[in-house]
């Protein structure tokens, strides 16, 4: 008999309801409201409101009842990351919340697939709370698209990737930290241009520096809301490494689409159109259902793009089931 494999959002946030406030000046901290609020703080300021939905298992779950969602991969949320504080401090940040992550997803561990943080300025501490959180149970690592001025192609980056692709781990790659502008400051510009724009950062850093082609290709990595601005400018990115192979194309074996379909990407992209320039361009194996899950911006229900477009059934499911076994080695 067949075993039909489960609908599967690879893009959740989890915030554990045990945070503590660490003392740091600007570290985030969370401050509960009422039973089902509370609020991220960065110092005495308010970063973002949340609901039960971040840390309540039972609340996640009806929701993916709702959506038609069997499993969530449970990322954690890229404020508590830690890449400004000191090694020490940051590798301690990322245990108590991989931790606390474990007290949410343990709850549901057929369902709930926790995803680990790592101190990723510093390379070896990395790889050290990587190993210590696979052996407790945690199925892949989210990590920031960069680290300060630092991005993917920095040698410890790359050895950490490099760590990921021998451990057979997936990668989960989340813009972050967008500098803030008065250009940017309102309406949301800060997400709305900034966050695409920092994707497409790192994945051009990745192919136009050469890291692709060090990387295995068996590393699994992928990239939040639909790889950012990259695929709609890969072919403008193309022409510059032909036309400037001195200036764009030195340091790569091959133009940025090449990489493309080594890249897993979600479907948070809201539009079919959208979503169908991203099976073109990274291939219909590399497309996952995506959400963002539980905050505002993101898509509900989960998958509503991908159900309701004209695609073939087939090819609906390869996205919404199938896709996310790979990149998950499930």
């Amino acid at each position: 008999m067949t075993t039909i494999p489960p609908v599967t959002d690879v893009h959740t946030h989890v915030v554990p309801p045990g945070w503590p406030d660490l003392g740091a000046p600007d570290s985030p901290w969370l401050r509960r409201d009422s039973t089902e609020t509370a609020t991220i703080m960065r110092g005495d300021r308010e970063f973002r409101r949340i609901t039960d939905a971040c840390w309540n298992a039972d609340t996640r779950l009806a929701d993916m009842d709702a959506d038609g969602v069997d499993v969530q991969v449970v990322l954690p949320t890229p404020v508590f990351f830690g890449y400004d504080n000191d090694p020490d401090d940051a590798a301690r940040v990322a245990g108590i919340f991989n931790d606390l992550t474990l007290e949410v997803t343990g709850q549901a561990p057929d369902r709930l697939l926790p995803f680990c943080q790592v101190p990723l300025q510093d390379s070896d501490a990395a790889c050290q709370e990587l190993d210590r959180c696979l052996d407790n149970g945690h199925r892949g690592v989210e990590i920031g698209n960069h680290v300060g001025d630092r991005d993917l192609d920095d040698e410890g980056v790359i050895t950490f990737l490099q760590h990921c692709a021998s451990r057979d781990v997936p990668v989960f790659v989340h813009p972050w930290d967008m500098t803030p502008a008065p250009r940017t400051d309102p309406w949301m510009l800060e997400w709305l241009v900034g966050m695409p724009a920092e994707s497409q950062l790192s994945l051009l850093r990745l192919a136009l520096s050469g890291a692709f082609d060090r990387l295995p290709e068996s590393l699994r990595i992928g990239f939040a809301h639909g790889g950012g601005s990259f695929a709609y400018w890969t072919g403008r990115a193309d022409n510059a490494w032909q036309q400037r192979r001195d200036l764009v194309g030195a340091d790569s074996e091959h133009p940025p689409s090449h990489y493309a379909p080594r890249v897993y990407v979600d479907t948070v992209v809201f539009s079919e159109p959208a979503l169908n320039v991203l099976l073109d361009v990274h291939g219909p194996e590399r497309v996952v259902l995506g959400s963002d899950y539980p905050y505002p911006l993101g898509e509900r229900p989960a998958g509503r793009v991908v159900r309701e477009s004209s695609l073939l059934d087939d090819q609906k499911d390869t996205i919404l089931r199938t896709n996310a076994e790979r990149f998950l080695n499930a």
